[in-house]
């Protein structure tokens, strides 16, 4: 083949493949290199290169062969020292060196032993780059032709040779395409098969409708108008709510266009299915209005707990069949635009149920007594309605003010009951000390199987336990297993309980303050316990009847140069300048320790006023039981 006409088939080909120019050549080689191997029987260790000339379609093969001096044994594997010299000027005897090994008639074998390798290999970057390229373009919208429909899903040709799978749960109910038909569609999943990429298409989701309104309209797609939900029911009716992100801009206008003519454009695209254009508000009551357009609303009514949130919807007689819909797809496309469980009532029904709280509630009908003296016009105007007499708009007017008076003030109520609630948990849970919250609750010394019992209901310190029993003492109550001996033992339990109170910060005196007086305490340093540490009041000595001097007793540490006395550095500079002052016998037992040469061991240091002395004084404490370290004295 002339260079110029293997020029122009080689290019030709990586426009038809639409593959890169490196991957082909690479595919060619390697194709090259297997065909050398079948030719001349080559193992699969030695080491063999090809070379193509993408301008004259030549190929050159290079195998690496050992270094012999006189005769070649095997031309497959070895190559005399003269030839190995002309590639590698430096070879000796015994090395390897790649030289050229093309067979004299490769030409014609390797086009017929490399055809399928080649095909093979093209075929599998074509799949690898319709991978890439696809995965790309999830979530977006794609054109391909109808090639093949039956009863499961729909084939389409996609760019890149690439197929597109449509199943039937995705496709727009109703509509029938045709082979040759080109659709749009949007790309929802991409999977990797073993014929290439698996490409999920879809025309119901309602991310195609989004992006549908991006490309018909502008300002969506440049961010000045937001899309804030999307409900639909495709084929039948879709809901979306917009929003402008710029003040003087109309959302809804905008995406209807001049006459309608960028939303009929949609609606085409989509099978004649009907969508409701509607503008986001921040505030629920004003949104949910909107969003059951095309009904007019007279008033709507929330209830916003941790259950659910549910909106009550009045609409006028003649609005009712509208707002609800066909089926319900009305209401049902709001409540899932808006988030908010939907109740739709007509005004003689939301009229019947106010009247009913309003006669079954007496704090209620205390609240309201206007509304009380016209229940009997409202009792008198519903009894018309049951008997089909005709009604006045000054009537209906007088049912619209009845039941938004009865629907506020018993969502004021509700609230306000929310309210004593929060803030009567708010206290239970102030009672409760902070310290009992760090606190297991192994330590409350309760009985065993209660323990157990409580373990598994959750209860794990001793704050969520106190917390529950002044909350809700039912709750434990409840549990199985937990009567009122159990009850009874949780409660003396947590009685003999007493936490560290919270410590006021140390006061900072002024260099010219007086001498301390004798009933001067020193001010308390931050406690090295732990907030879970406590001690039961059964155990505590009883109280002296003279008002001894406030006592802390510090955690034994380790004598180290950053430690005195038993106190840690940190400690010192907490402290008092007077607390520094020890007994002339603590400092003669600390020389003489020195002297001796012994390692220093734990020690701990009481802090006590003395009234001799007149001034705060450090005691060493010893360790009583051994090596225990529980108790000190």
């Amino acid at each position: 083949m002339a260079k110029n006409e293997f020029a122009l088939a080689f290019n030709e080909m990586l426009e038809e493949k639409q593959l890169a120019r490196d991957v082909v050549v690479f595919a060619i080689e390697s194709a090259m290199v297997s065909a050398y191997r079948r030719a001349v029987g080559a193992s699969t260790a030695q080491h063999v290169e090809a070379k193509l000339d993408p301008d004259t379609g030549v190929v050159t093969v290079y195998a690496e062969k050992e270094v012999v001096e006189d005769k070649v044994m095997d031309a497959r594997t070895e190559v005399l020292l003269e030839e190995a010299r002309k590639v590698k000027p430096d070879a000796q005897v015994g090395d390897m060196v790649l030289v050229e090994s093309t067979p004299s008639d490769f030409g014609r074998v390797a086009a017929q032993t490399a055809r399928q390798v080649i095909q093979q290999r093209i075929r599998e970057a074509e799949r690898s780059n319709q991978m890439q390229y696809f995965e790309r373009q999830v979530g977006e919208i794609v054109s391909g032709i109808v090639q093949a429909s039956n009863a499961q899903s729909v084939t389409i040709g996609l760019d890149m040779k690439a197929e597109g799978v449509m199943p039937n749960n995705q496709k727009i109910p109703g509509e029938r395409l045709k082979v040759h038909d080109r659709v749009r569609a949007v790309v929802m999943e991409v999977k990797d098969g073993a014929r290439g990429p698996q490409i999920i298409l879809s025309r119901a989701h309602r991310n195609f409708l989004r992006r549908l309104l991006e490309n018909e309209v502008p300002e969506i797609y440049h961010g000045i108008v937001e899309i804030r939900a999307i409900a639909r029911e495709p084929g039948a009716r879709a809901k979306v709510a917009v929003s402008a992100t710029q003040p003087g801009i109309d959302p809804v206008g905008a995406c209807v266009g001049i006459k309608g003519v960028r939303i009929q454009a949609i609606v085409k695209e989509l099978h004649d299915e009907k969508i409701d254009i509607i503008q986001w508000d921040p505030d629920p009551v004003v949104y949910i209005s909107k969003a059951i357009s095309p009904a007019r609303v007279s008033g709507v009514y929330l209830v916003d707990n941790e259950n659910a949130r549910t909106a009550t919807v009045v609409v006028g007689e003649d609005q009712l069949s509208l707002a609800i819909g066909r089926d319900g797809q009305n209401a049902r496309l709001a409540a899932k635009l808006t988030g908010w469980r939907i109740d739709i009532k007509s005004l003689s029904e939301a009229a019947a149920d106010a009247l009913n709280k309003l006669q079954n509630d007496p704090e209620l009908a205390a609240l309201l007594p206007a509304v009380v003296e016209t229940a009997p016009q409202v009792e008198e105007i519903l009894a018309k309605k049951a008997e089909a007499r005709p009604i006045t708009p000054e009537e209906y007017t007088l049912l619209g003010q009845f039941v938004d008076r009865v629907e506020r003030r018993t969502i004021q109520i509700k609230e306000e009951a929310i309210r004593v609630e929060e803030e009567r948990i708010n206290a239970a849970r102030a009672d409760v000390p902070a310290a009992a919250f760090h606190m297991p609750l192994e330590q409350a010394g309760m009985k065993e199987h209660i323990f157990n019992i409580l373990t598994e209901a959750g209860y794990e310190t001793v704050g969520s336990l106190m917390f529950v029993l002044k909350s809700d003492p039912n709750k434990v109550l409840g549990l199985p297993g937990i009567g009122s001996k159990a009850m009874q033992n949780i409660e003396e339990s947590l009685a003999a309980l007493t936490f560290p109170e919270p410590e006021p910060a140390p006061a900072v005196e002024a260099e010219s303050a007086p001498e301390p007086q004798p009933e001067f305490a020193p001010a308390e340093t931050p406690s090295p316990l732990p907030p879970a540490e406590f001690v039961k009041a059964e155990e505590q000595p009883a109280a002296p009847k003279r008002a001894e001097p406030k006592k802390k007793q510090i955690e034994a540490v380790e004598d180290d140069e950053n430690a005195k006395d038993g106190i840690a550095l940190d400690e010192l500079f907490k402290m008092k300048p007077e607390i520094f002052q020890t007994t002339a016998e603590s400092d003669e037992e600390t020389a003489l320790e020195k002297k001796k040469g012994k390692k220093s061991k734990k020690k701990a240091v009481e802090l006590e006023f003395d009234e001799d002395l007149g001034e705060v004084v450090g005691r060493k404490i010893h360790k009583r039981g051994g090596e225990s370290g529980d108790d000190w004295e």
